[in-house]
């Protein structure tokens, strides 16, 4: 199963597949534990000979032969490499080599964290090898990534949102990512996929998944208004959003358009989103 996966997605496994288990005992009745409310580790020895500065991230290969990306580290105990991967569920993992270079970011701002973020399987081109730096992203396709970015099993049928359908290639990841509360509708029954988003509501859904993640940023009482107050157009940002805001730029996740201006109506670059999803998955050391 797992060979056939690495043809079918093109990349090479690393490492000897690894199908972790873990199982309770209570009054001699035994549970299997499928999932947790925070990551668990599991550590993945690295065999001699293997290059590892080629492994580019730790998958999930689920029964039907889908995989997806699992947050992944390098690390190194008593002189040995170990791949540290962090899930939320017990798999069947394996760590590959899935190395993107688009051929459109070469001298770009974010070509590092662009790549990176592709090698992982979180984000994916526009065709023909291009990536589109500069273009906007749509909030169904941000949801999507961020869902990518956590290692979270796509859903597979209940549609909360009247504008979000079963054949729409990114109703699985909106189920998922409304089942794990990274996202709200515009109301109960509007999601607006197609929209484009903006930076507010990006950054309400990063604030979200930092939860996920574990990453705090512990705000105290009128913190918002003393974090705010150097950004000239705190005031355009909605009353929802600005607590999410304040826990993005003090744990260094986004930062502002300038150093005086957020932005916060305004849309966020595919380039952007790529470098915010590596700070996140950095700094709540998940890569």
């Amino acid at each position: 199963m797992v060979e056939n996966a690495a043809k079918t997605g093109d990349f090479a496994i690393m490492v000897p597949a690894v199908e972790f288990v873990i199982n309770c005992t209570c009054s001699d009745k035994m549970v299997n534990v499928s999932r947790f409310n925070s990551y668990v580790e599991r550590t993945v020895a690295i065999p001699d000979g293997i290059d590892r500065t080629k492994i580019t991230t730790g998958i999930i290969v689920s029964p039907d032969g889908t995989v997806r990306h699992v947050p992944t580290q390098i690390i190194q105990i008593n002189g040995k490499y170990y791949a540290k991967i962090n899930s939320l569920t017990n798999s069947i993992y394996t760590v590959v080599s899935y190395t993107i270079e688009f051929s459109d970011i070469v001298n770009h701002w974010a070509k590092d964290a662009i790549n990176n973020m592709g090698s992982r399987m979180i984000v994916t081109g526009m065709g023909n090898g291009n990536y589109n730096p500069d273009g906007d992203i749509t909030r169904g396709e941000f949801a999507a990534i961020v869902v990518r970015a956590l290692g979270l099993e796509t859903g597979r049928g209940e549609y909360k949102f009247s504008d979000v359908k079963a054949t729409n290639w990114f109703s699985g990841y909106i189920e998922t990512a409304s089942k794990y509360g990274i996202i709200n509708g515009y109301n109960e029954s509007t999601f607006a996929p197609n929209d484009k988003i903006t930076r507010e509501q990006a950054m309400t859904m990063i604030a979200r998944a930092m939860k996920i993640t574990g990453l705090e940023s512990s705000l105290k009482d009128n913190e918002n208004y003393t974090v705010l107050k150097g950004y000239s157009d705190a005031e355009d940002i909605a009353d929802y959003a600005k607590s999410s805001i304040v826990s993005c730029l003090k744990t260094g996740v986004v930062s502002g358009t300038s150093s005086n201006t957020l932005a916060p109506k305004g849309n966020i670059t595919r380039a952007e989103v790529a470098l915010i999803i590596e700070r996140l998955l950095e700094k709540s050391k998940l890569i």
